[in-house]
Formats: C-alpha cells, structure tokens, sequence
C-alpha cells in the first residue's frame, strides 16, 4: 500500500519541486542523471569530490543496478515516500517503503540493485573517500556499508535546502552540503543499531486484518494480538518493516480506498468518509488533505479530469488506428 504520503502525520516533508533544468550557459549545481545513478557526462559535478545528482522515476515499477566507484561513497536521500527493495548478491538488505528522508549509503567498489514499486524522487550524492575520516575511507567502509536510516532528520532538511535552492544554490554551498553530510555519516553517536523488521507472515497476517477491519477502529493492542507480540516490540519492528507507525498506516489504508470511492462511485463525501472508518466528514477531509495534499472534493475533480483525459487520448488513438489500418488496406 502506498499513496501520496508527503504530508503524513509525522512524516517529514521534502521540497520536490520540478526536477533540475538545464540553465544555458550555466553549470548545474544537481546533476541530472541520465540512468539511475549516472552523471551526465558533460556535467561538470562528475568529476568533482562531491558530486549531486537528482533521480526522478514516475513509472509504478522500475528495476536498477550500479556499482559505486572505487574511490566514492554513494548517499541517497529519498524527497518522496516509496516501496523499495534493495538487494546485494542476491541478499535483499531492505524491502518495504521509504519515507521521505530516508537515507541509506554503499560503500566504494559495491554493487547494489533496486526494485523501485511505486514512483519515487531521489537526490543522490556521489562523496569522495576522501572527505571521510582515514578510519573510514581507508579499509573500514563496512562501517557505512549498506547503513539505512529512515527519517533522518539531518539529512532530510539538507534535502530540503539543496532541492529548493536547486541550481541557484552554486557549487560552493552544495559543496558545504556534502562536507556536512560525510561528517554526520560518520557521527560515532549515531544511531546504528537496526529493530528488527517484523517477520514476513507476521507483516501479511496485519495487514491483512486492517485490509479486512479498516472500517472500525482498530487498536495497537489489537494489532500487536494479531501478530503475536507484545505492543512495544509490535510497533517497533512493524516501523522497521513498513516506515509507518501503525496508526498511519491503518490512516493512509482509509485513504487509499477513499481515493478508490471517490474515483468509482459518485458517492457523497459524507458518506465515503462513513464508510472508510471516520466518525466525521470534517476529521475525513483534514487527514485526507495531510496525506494527499488536497481536499476530497478538490481530487476528486482532478482525478475526474485525469481520466477524462486518459480516455480522449485512446478515442484519439483508436480513431488514429482506425484511419491507418483503413489506408493500409486501400
């Protein structure tokens, strides 16, 4: 389950904004890449010791792979929720959804692979070795290796200040970013001990019971029944497995069908919210705008028009086929 989750309730919320453009005449402070990972050539920030660089992937599904350079750590903050899974030889390292400002890291000379399900937003930073302490560049990169972090507060806002700035931020200040960033990677206070994520059957059992209950109030303790767990070690390593607590994600579930409704059906407001688990249509309509930054009546609209369009385009082009297969035939 993923839908537009930049507003969550405590989620924290990235610019995005449009991706890094062309400036004529002038060189590109974030890098476009032109595969996942890759630096146009002609930028200028390929051959830097900090290169930046933005990925933008609008498609539901997408596959990758890349090697870090030998001489490189390779940073990646996420701008916008999405469901990953990260795999190295054939080991998967994470599998579940990222919120924004997650942050995960491969050391130099490492290949890693990425299933994206959902689209996604990227900035990836490209460090030296050499802007990281001897004790990690030179033989103990293990201790960054495959390091995820979901929701680091730090990296996200320096997300935030190179995203909005863009390239009118020179390379100078996105410079100082990287330097911050290679220091607070190596932090020996920060936080590296990993929760376990909640087993596979555990994680289908719950969710299938919010898929099946959502309707009604659904409680931690209930939940944590229905895992076999305890509340406490239920909701950490549900966290771990998912990137929700568990009362976001049974919100962004009543989101997700709402959506559904009111996509389908020209059911009244009140009543989907009635049927999604809202007391009220005023509570509905304020989570639903958290989650996907627009009124129901507002995305109605728009998903109205989306399909509208949709539906224009493929009378256009069976009309378009029709014309060509009658020509070809003449």
């Amino acid at each position: 389950m993923l839908t537009e989750l930049q507003r969550a309730h405590g989620r924290i919320e990235l610019f995005t904004g449009p991706a890094t453009h062309e400036a004529p005449g002038a060189l590109q402070a974030i890098a476009r890449e032109i595969q996942w990972r890759q630096i146009v050539c002609t930028s200028r920030a390929a051959l830097e010791d900090i290169a930046i660089s933005r990925w933008d992937d609008p498609r539901d599904v997408s596959s990758h792979t890349a090697t870090t350079p030998a001489d490189r750590f390779f940073v990646g903050i996420a701008l916008k929720p999405t469901r990953a899974i990260l795999t190295r030889d054939s080991r998967v390292i994470f599998d579940g959804i990222m919120p924004a400002g997650t942050l995960y890291v491969s050391a130099p000379s490492r290949q890693l692979s990425v299933q994206f399900l959902a689209p996604c937003a990227f900035l990836h930073l490209h460090i030296s070795a050499e802007q990281f302490p001897t004790r990690w560049s030179q033989g103990a990169a293990e201790g960054l290796d495959d390091l995820i972090l979901l929701r680091d507060p730090l990296a996200a806002g320096l997300a935030k200040a190179l995203t909005e700035q863009g390239d009118a931020a020179g390379h100078e200040f996105a410079h100082c970013i990287g330097q911050i960033l290679a220091m607070h990677l190596t932090r020996p206070e920060l936080p590296r001990a990993k929760v376990n994520a909640l087993p596979k059957w555990r994680l289908r059992r719950v969710q299938q019971h919010i898929a099946a209950h959502f309707e009604r109030s659904i409680s931690l303790s209930e939940l944590a029944n229905v895992a076999g767990l305890s509340r406490m070690h239920f909701a950490a390593q549900f966290r771990a497995a998912t990137g929700y607590r568990p009362r976001e994600y049974l919100l962004n579930h009543r989101i997700e069908h709402a959506q559904s409704l009111l996509t389908t059906t020209p059911r009244p407001l009140a009543e989907i919210a009635l049927a999604v688990g809202f007391s009220t249509q005023a509570h509905f309509s304020t989570v639903f705008k958290r989650i996907s930054g627009q009124t129901p009546a507002r995305w109605r609209a728009g998903a109205r028009n989306e399909r509208s369009d949709a539906e224009a385009q493929s009378r256009c082009r069976r009309s378009w086929d029709s014309d060509r297969f009658a020509e070809t035939a003449a």
